[in-house]
């Protein structure tokens, strides 16, 4: 039980939560989110007719294809999870950021690394790597970054008023421990220029430090910081306790332990050896059980509630997410399998599966907690237009099913096309008809990032619409009475 503190007779407010960064760091991810998807977009049109690029080298497919990828993982999706976790930690632990100054540094040097990547990675300034594709400069200005992000948090987590440490922060907390190893490991990097290194490691070592990084790229950023976000919006949300907090514990440390394993499925059919492969094999096969038993927490957490996802659009962004979830941990472990990957590998299917897990669960999950927090950042309880989530929803739902749908088809197609082979074992079908056979579903997935675009550009007039008539008051600390 808590109340909240009234001013004293001297007219004294009570200490307020520091929600500046918490705003500011929202408000960028809704911009970067726009941004994002545009060059997703355009990237989309240009394999649909590749002439789009107009033979300008910094608008080819190669160099906006690594802008989008950081843009809408690193920029919107490390905006929005910098946000949710500053708003969760003072909010479950009633106290205020620990070192506010260096929130602010955490804030700005990461608008500085995403402004470095706009103009290097078009200019073709890349180390090749995966979602690591940035040079050592700015590899460096992220550690630094990452630290202060890290101190911040877990010094807020050391000041709590609340003896428990709320699960929210224990995704939140593996989450920035994990990327910080991940990327400081596979970023060893011997540079020879200001704009130019060669990986530390070489051949299939490089290889498997980099899936060891791209896979849990997806572990951890995509997804355990995205569970924090879960396990506290949509509790929030609903009014409702968590369906079982010891299964958010067992989801836990399940996932954590799992998911560091499972990088070498993306090598299967490679020079690593085949042992390293069954290892990955195996581990993602596990990873369904904890996956399912978190999707399930948190779609349960509606028990006994289920009418108010008639009226309630950020609800439906939120367990629409927990569904895509679901989904997409249940494909992956599948593809994982050899002989299934033996059709999927390098096809379009791929392309689907990542992006049921990046539009469906990630975007979704990010855009319902944003819909949550950004109007209580002005001193609001609601957004502006209640409509235009409810339309936004259905739009990005819309886009999402025509995009992956899209995409299941032509890889399935496309892999069944180069394993067709003749009698006397010559090849069915060229190369190039199964390019020619994909070109409608490219004209589909366009469309389908398109509305996933627009809803994305509603939400952004809906924010500055609810930032033009909210005002942005501190909000006061509970005083803790008793242990909850």
């Amino acid at each position: 039980m808590s109340r909240v503190s009234s001013p004293n007779a001297e007219g004294v407010r009570p200490p307020s939560y520091d929600d500046g960064v918490v705003r500011a760091f929202a408000l960028a991810a809704v911009l970067w989110g726009v941004v994002g998807m545009l060059v997703g977009v355009i990237i989309a049109a240009q394999i649909t007719w590749p002439q789009l690029n107009m033979d300008i080298a910094w608008l080819s497919y190669g160099r906006l294809r690594p802008l989008h990828t950081n843009a809408v993982i690193f920029a919107f999706g490390g905006c929005t999870l910098m946000a949710t976790a500053f708003h969760v930690v003072q909010r479950t632990g009633q106290t205020r950021l620990f070192a506010p100054g260096l929130a602010w540094f955490t804030f700005w040097g990461w608008q500085l690394v995403i402004v470095l990547a706009a103009i290097t990675l078009p200019l073709g300034l890349t180390s090749g790597k995966e979602y690591a594709e940035l040079e050592w400069p700015i590899d460096i200005l992220i550690a630094l970054v990452w630290v202060s992000y890290a101190v911040v948090f877990f010094g807020t987590v050391g000041i709590r008023k609340v003896r428990h440490i709320y699960v929210a922060n224990w995704f939140f907390g593996a989450f920035i421990i994990a990327v910080a190893l991940l990327h400081i490991v596979n970023s060893a990097a011997i540079p020879v220029s200001l704009t130019k290194s060669y990986s530390a490691y070489a051949g299939v070592q490089d290889a498997m430090v980099q899936w060891w990084y791209g896979h849990n790229a997806v572990g951890f950023f995509l997804t355990a910081g995205f569970l924090g976000m879960m396990y506290y919006y949509i509790p929030k949300q609903a009014n409702r306790p968590v369906y079982s907090y010891r299964l958010s514990i067992v989801h836990f440390w399940a996932l954590i332990f799992t998911y560091m394993w499972a990088g070498p499925h993306h090598l299967h059919y490679t020079a690593l050896p085949d042992w390293a492969q069954s290892v990955g094999m195996l581990f993602s096969l596990v990873l369904l059980a904890p996956s399912w038993g978190g999707m399930i927490n948190g779609i349960m957490t509606l028990s006994g509630a289920w009418h108010k996802l008639r009226d309630d659009p950020i609800l439906k962004f939120l367990i629409v997410a927990l569904s895509f979830y679901g989904m997409s941990t249940f494909e992956g472990p599948m593809m994982s399998i050899k002989t299934v990957n033996a059709l999927s590998h390098y096809t379009d299917w791929t392309i689907g599966h990542v992006h049921s897990g990046a539009l469906g669960w990630v975007g979704l999950i990010s855009m319902g907690s944003l819909y949550h927090l950004i109007p209580r950042m002005y001193g609001r309880t609601e957004m502006y237009s209640k409509r235009a989530i409810e339309l936004h929803f259905w739009i990005a739902t819309l886009g999402i099913v025509l995009y992956i749908a899209a995409m299941w088809i032509a890889g399935v197609m496309q892999g069944l096309m180069w394993r067709a082979v003749n009698p006397d074992g010559t090849l069915v079908y060229t190369f190039v008809e199964s390019v020619k056979a994909t070109y409608p579903f490219y004209v589909i997935r366009l469309l389908g990032g398109l509305l996933y675009l627009g809803g994305m550009c509603l939400m952004a007039w809906n924010v500055v619409m609810t930032a033009r008539v909210g005002v942005a008051r501190p909000q006061p600390i509970p005083t803790v009475l008793a242990a909850a």
